[in-house]
């Protein structure tokens, strides 16, 4: 393999990691801004 090939691979290794880490955050801020409205509108 060439270089070029080696860092394009490990580049777009990081990448897909840095998306799952942020996306799994957002669903945890959605989910989380969901629990407090439903305690907002329960009286909670």
């Amino acid at each position: 393999m060439t270089p070029f090939k080696i860092t394009t691979i490990l580049v777009l290794a990081l990448t897909l990691a840095s998306c799952a880490n942020t996306i799994r955050g957002i669903g945890r801020d959605v989910n989380d801004s969901a629990n407090a409205v439903g305690d907002a509108v329960a009286g909670n």
